[in-house]
Parts: structure tokens; C-alpha cells; sequence
């Protein structure tokens, strides 16, 4: 179904408050090439009773201008630092955030409880694309549009070099707290303190990749990025508690160490991976990836402070080759799953810190896929005067993503794109 979004109307919100200038430095965390994005959300409100559209689109926009007081860095422009560094920094002038208000007269909420036809079929509800994120863009993009039935699609678009997941998701609930006119101040408050992941020179090393195998290149033997870019579907499917269960006694029994106890994520990341590799028909030999993103916030020491909303993540990766991967079961991706997990600790996130921090290092994505966990960022619990959200991306792509289920807190969906050649066998693996 072709789309037909209109926009009524663009401004830039600016802080409702004075707020300071001047020149943050972003972390190596946040500086690295890969985080160069914005994060693009999209979310999905039915109709309430007696809903007054102005006045919901008022108090939003109010709501905006108010929460980026204490978050004034996502009034700022992110631009890379004057002093040679390979770091960023953000300009904070209180340039502003920009606000669309649109409307559309063919979707409803219905429709988005359907797997988008195409990658790109939801991309005009977040209609202001940034190519560069570095170029004097703003930092958020908020853009509110009405669906033909009373509903509302959501779009939310942050420069990832400010903000991680969980730093956006209490953001938006802080915004969330403001239009639905709830009081006091932010909570937790927002905390900037980029200096804490801040690498010392001495303690430097020259290289670090061997005991960091995401930033590794393995062998490319099937051509593999034309090989799972081509032609892509998007792909949806829900697990719910029961489904998460069987997996996790699947793994226990498939697992060859004693005593295996696995996490929901860690046999559902095995599951989804796996799927995907035996769909793919990746050649015995060729290595293969799993990267997902590890919260740190609790893992180096001392703890980060509540609040913290800047990038509070490193990547983990399980790696195997194609044929271990597939004939040895789910047990065996779950507990390299699990171990890649267990090697995320204080010194593993400060020797990733140390090699981004004097190295243009990036993900090599030969054999990789990368999985992130929208599910417990609470964005199912961003309100704007009607009842809670389903959650989705913008974009459905080859990126695969675990998100919420509203109404089901134990359950799982499932979205990655994959080409339409394997389309079928994805969905008969995964449903295994």
C-alpha cells in the first residue's frame, strides 16, 4: 500500500528555558564510527475517547521544549572536535530540535500490525532523513502524525553519537511525563559526565583487536554482503513466554556443557541467529557473527550514576563458523551467547574505550549479524494523552531487532529484513 503522509507543519522547538552555552566533549563511546546514525523510532497510539488532536499536538510540542531544558545537549549540534582528536563534540547554542506535524489519509493503526511490504514503506512518518549526522543537523526529530482512524504514528529520530537506547527511552519518558501533565522534574535526572569513559594515555595499548574479534575481519567466501542485502523482506514474528520456554529446554538438551542455564535473550538470540544462517546457505566454512549490544551502566567500576543517557554500551560477539553453527543446535549458539555476554566487564569496556579512542575502528560487518534490544528500553511506556504504544522501526532492515509486545511483558518480537529468496526458509527455521 503506497502511502500518502502530508506535513502540515515544521518548526524547531527550542529549550522553554535558558539553558547553557558552550562546547561538550562527547566520549570515545559515543564517537566511534559506527554510532555516526540516528536511531529511528516509530510509535503507534489508538485512538482514545473525546481525543482533542490540537491540544494533544500543543502539549507535546510544550512537553519537548520543556524536557530538552535538562537534556540541553539534543538542543546542541554534534560536530566532530577542532583539536585533532578523533572525538566529537556538541555545540550547545540552543539550536533547537525539530517538530513536523503531519497527517495521513490512507494509514490506519491497523495497518501497522502487518509486516511492511517493503524496507522503506514507513519512511515518510519520519520525513526529515539525516544523511549526516555531523553536518549541523539537529540531534532529535520528533514528528506526529494522524492516522486516518484517530490514531497516531509517533516518529522519533536521535543522533546516536548523544544518545544510546536506554538514554532515548528515558528521555521520551520524561517527555511522555510532561504532556500527560505529571509534576516535578526529571526523574532520573539526566546526568552528562562523558568524562567517565575518558582513557587515560598511559594506560593506553597499541592494539587490542586480537582479544576483540568484533573489530576483526574474517574471510569473505560467498560474497556475503551482496549475498544478504539483495532483494530484502522484512520479516515479523512474536514469541511469547511458552515459545521463549521450549527454546530454553531445546538449548539445556542441546547444550554439551553440564548444567547450562540460558537467559530468554541468550537462546532467542541462538534461535534467530541460526535461523538466519541455515536461511542463508552460508557455506560451511565461512565464519560468521553474532554482535548485540551489552548495557555497561552496571559493569564497570565504579557504576555509571542514574541518569546517565549517553552511550553505555559495547558491542559482545559470539562467532563460529557456518556448519558449527548449524548442525551443533541452539544449545551451542546460546552459550556462546552467553560467554560473549560474560566477557563484557570493567576492563573489556575500558581496553574497547582505549582502542576507539586512537583508532578509527569499526565493526567489520563481513559475516556479522547485529542484533539490538529495543524490548527493555520502555518505550512501551511513552504516553501522549492515549493509551500506550506498540512499538517498531521506522525502517525494517537487515539489522535485527528485539521489541516489545504491548500487553505481553515476557514476549519477544521478532524484526529483520532478509532477501526474498530466503524469506521462507527463515520463517520455517525460525518456527521450529
Amino acid at each position: 500500500m503506497a502511502s500518502s503522509v502530508r506535513v502540515k507543519e515544521v518548526v524547531v522547538v527550542t529549550p522553554s528555558e535558558p539553558t547553557p552555552s558552550g562546547i561538550l566533549l562527547l566520549s570515545p563511546l559515543d564517537s566511534q564510527l559506527f554510532l555516526r546514525f540516528t536511531i529511528e523510532y516509530l510509535l503507534i497510539y489508538r485512538p482514545g475517547p473525546g481525543l482533542d488532536k490540537v491540544t494533544t499536538t500543543s502539549r507535546l510540542k510544550s512537553a519537548l521544549a520543556k524536557a530538552l531544558v535538562p537534556y540541553y545537549p539534543l538542543a546542541g549540534r554534534v560536530r566532530p572536535r577542532s583539536d585533532n582528536n578523533l572525538g566529537l563534540e556538541v555545540l550547545c547554542k540552543a539550536q533547537g530540535a525539530v517538530f513536523i506535524e503531519a497527517v495521513s489519509d490512507r494509514y490506519t493503526v491497523n495497518d501497522f500490525e502487518k509486516v511492511p511490504k517493503t524496507v522503506t514503506q514507513w519512511r515518510k512518518l519520519l520525513s526529515f532523513s539525516v544523511s549526516d549526522v555531523l553536518n549541523g543537523s539537529p540531534p532529535l526529530i520528533v514528528q506526529l502524525t494522524w492516522l486516518t482512524d484517530g490514531g497516531a504514528a509517533l516518529g522519533v529520530g536521535f543522533n546516536h553519537c548523544i544518545c544510546d537506547g536506554i538514554g532515548s527511552g528515558q528521555f521520551l519518558n520524561y517527555v511522555s511525563e510532561l504532556a500527560s501533565g505529571k509534576r516535578g522534574g526529571a526523574k532520573p535526572e539526566p546526568v552528562w559526565d562523558r568524562h567517565l569513559f575518558n582513557v587515560s594515555p598511559r594506560t593506553r595499548v597499541d592494539s587490542v583487536s586480537h582479544i576483540h574479534p568484533e573489530f576483526n575481519r574474517v574471510p569473505d567466501l560467498c560474497g556475503f554482503m551482496n549475498r544478504v542485502i539483495n532483494c530484502l523482506r522484512p520479516t515479523c514474528i512474536v514469541f511469547n513466554k511458552q515459545r521463549l520456554n521450549d527454546l530454553k529446554f531445546v538449548a539445556r538438551r542441546t547444550c554439551q556443557i553440564s548444567e547450562p542455564s540460558f537467559t530468554s535473550f541468550e537462546v532467542l538470540a541462538a534461535h534467530v541467529w541460526r535461523s538466519w544462517a541455515r536461511a542463508m546457505a552460508f557455506p560451511p566454512n565461512q565464519t560468521l557473527k553474532l554482535l548485540f549490544s551489552v548495557n555497561v551502566r552496571n559493569r564497570v567500576k565504579p557504576g555509571l550514576p542514574d541518569g546517565y543517557y549517553g552511550n553505555a554500551f559495547v558491542l559482545a560477539c559470539a562467532q563460529t563458523s557456518a556448519k558449527e553453527l548449524v548442525e551443533r543446535g541452539v544449545g551451542y549458539g546460546s552459550d556462546l551467547v552467553k560467554r560473549a555476554k560474560e566477557r563484557v566487564d570493567n576492563e573489556h569496556v575500558r581496553r574497547v574505550a582505549e582502542f576507539v579512542s586512537e583508532s578509527r575502528a569499526s565493526p567489520e560487518l563481513v559475516g556479522v549479524l547485529i542484533l539490538s534490544q529495543w524490548s527493555r528500553l520502555g518505550l512501551d511506556r511513552v504516553e501522549i494523552g492515549m493509551e500506550k504504544p506498540v512499538v517498531l522501526p521506522i525502517c525494517s532492515d537487515r539489522y535485527c531487532l528485539f521489541l516489545p509486545v504491548k500487553g505481553e511483558r515476557e514476549s519477544v518480537k521478532v524484526m529483520v529484513a532478509v532477501p526474498a529468496a530466503a524469506f521462507d526458509n527463515y520463517h520455517r527455521f525460525l518456527r521450529e
